[in-house]
């Protein structure tokens, strides 16, 4: 596997644990971290080891504190949309990746921070997080999917709001709307997240896997046509060994042993 300037990751047992890893400029997204974190996403999608994911930032302060302005501030205007494009694309390729996403957010998730913690499945937050889309202070807006992402998450009229006025909330603030899934104290964020991940991997891999599809694909259509797409999802899993195993053992009352086939 390749090495990164930017990254830590190790794969455990199916479990892979993504460290954004550029701690003096507060794990800032630039094009070197977005490049290899586009890289590894490709390894991980293709690594059938890998069940499930945790993505975190290395050191106390921050999960990621945004893109780094520093790079964008002499952008033209053709090249801030060449950058919002790859962070897209990045954030893009981490949400449909076949394996649930677990965000573990130790700090200041603000701005691309923000944006690719809500690219994640499922975000645990510790009592220190910060969250916010401060862009429009800084005379841009998100470009990383935040105004795609955020209405979507908390609703149309939270987001503005946020997305508006550029403050900053607390994790307790971010559980309240629903930005986050769960608060833990800072020493328990990642054994919560891995205690999170190993629930999921106990569960019939093919069918979380599905499960994740079909909530992605579904909400980009009408109605109608996602539970058209669930119906033919819920078809396949009857091709499989791990409905099988898991009805079978339903009916004989015990646990199942699922092989992910």
């Amino acid at each position: 596997m390749a090495e990164y300037s930017n990254l830590l990751y190790s794969n455990y047992q199916g479990i892979a644990r993504i460290t954004l890893n550029r701690p003096k400029a507060l794990n800032a997204l630039n094009s070197e971290l977005l490049s290899e974190l586009n890289s590894l996403i490709d390894v991980i999608a293709a690594d059938e080891s890998v069940k499930v994911v945790i993505l975190t930032g290395s050191g106390e302060k921050a999960f990621v504190a945004g893109a780094d302005i520093s790079e964008m501030q002499s952008k033209s205007a053709i090249e801030g949309r060449s950058f919002a494009k790859f962070g897209q694309q990045v954030f893009n390729k981490l949400e449909n990746l076949p394996q649930p996403v677990i965000a573990a957010i130790n700090g200041f998730a603000l701005g691309g921070g923000c944006e690719l913690a809500m690219a994640c499945d499922i975000r645990i937050a510790s009592v220190k997080a910060k969250f916010g889309q401060p862009e429009v202070g800084l005379g841009i807006i998100p470009g990383f999917g935040g105004t795609q992402r955020l209405p979507r998450l908390i609703g149309k009229g939270r987001a503005k709001e946020l997305l508006f006025t550029a403050d900053i909330i607390n994790a307790q603030e971010a559980y309240r709307l629903g930005l986050v899934n769960n608060v833990t104290a800072p020493e328990e964020l990642l054994s919560v997240a891995q205690a999170m991940a190993e629930n999921i991997m106990a569960k019939a891999e093919y069918a979380v896997k599905l499960c994740k599809a079909a909530v992605n694909e579904g909400l980009d259509m009408d109605l109608d046509s996602g539970i058209a797409y669930e119906a033919e999802a819920f078809g396949i899993c009857f091709a499989t060994a791990d409905q099988k195993e898991g009805m079978t053992a339903f009916v004989e009352k015990r646990k199942p042993a699922f092989t992910g086939k």
